[in-house]
């Protein structure tokens, strides 16, 4: 949903027609839309109009994985940042959820249990798409523990 609509529950989002799509649909969908309606996908990027970004538009559309390389300069991050651009304005996410569980497709045992309790009236949160969006610079010293978090053990 491109907007943030007033959707205060799982019932009404129900109601609303409201379909999870993963990212990879989000950024297809909304690039397909950018395109046709004419709007520069990758606006300040220079010098690579006739090739790294319809190579990156094509991979987009396809759905592909993007490993960009290259020397310092060259606009990789800057791409990389744009493409948040791409993802729905919000989404809903089940409210007070740490991980942003999708109300329909619920990961966190939270979440599952607040709405087995409350069902059709357990809340539902709006995000931004730039609350979607982290970085984490990689250097050689970087696990993967400090990308996605370690494992809580309790």
């Amino acid at each position: 949903m491109s907007n943030h609509p007033n959707i205060a529950t799982i019932g009404q989002l129900k109601a609303s027609g409201y379909q999870p799509k993963s990212i990879k649909q989000e950024i297809r969908d909304n690039l397909i839309q950018k395109i046709q309606n004419k709007q520069e996908t990758f606006p300040g990027i220079l010098g690579y109009e006739d090739s790294v970004i319809p190579d990156t538009e094509r991979a987009l559309l396809s759905r592909h994985n993007i490993l960009f390389l290259g020397l310092r300069g060259q606009a990789k991050t800057r791409m990389a940042r744009q493409m948040i651009d791409l993802l729905d304005e919000y989404i809903p996410v089940v409210a007070g959820s740490d991980i942003n569980d999708d109300p329909l497709n619920p990961l966190s045992k939270y979440a599952r249990d607040l709405i087995h309790e409350k069902g059709d009236d357990t809340p539902v949160e709006w995000i931004h798409r730039t609350q979607r969006y982290g970085e984490k610079l990689a250097t050689p010293d970087v696990s993967v523990a400090d990308l996605i978090g370690d494992i809580d053990p309790y």
